[in-house]
């Protein structure tokens, strides 16, 4: 008996909805996915600064500038006058 079975996997989805609300359990993913990873790279030795390393050298490569586009002029009209509405008697 585990969590092979959809039905217990829903089953504990459903009672973590009711608990935590949906708004935490984002929250609650990717504190519990950032612990994993630092627990593996603690495992397996790797550090940081090869992550750091890859960051710092896609931020060094020139980003393309936008291609530039030619202000759109715009016409010059005149205010619209006020129209005034006449009561009939």
């Amino acid at each position: 008996m585990g969590l092979d079975n959809p039905l217990h996997i829903a089953f504990l989805v459903v009672i973590l909805l009711l608990v935590f609300g949906a708004r935490r359990l984002p929250e609650i993913g990717r504190s519990l996915g950032s612990g994993m990873r630092e627990f593996k790279q603690s495992i397996t030795g790797e550090s940081q600064q090869q992550e750091q390393s890859a960051l710092t050298a896609a931020q060094q490569q020139p980003q393309p500038a936008p291609p530039a586009q030619a202000p759109v002029a715009l016409p010059a009209t005149p205010p619209a006058a006020p129209v005034e509405h006449q009561q009939q008697s």
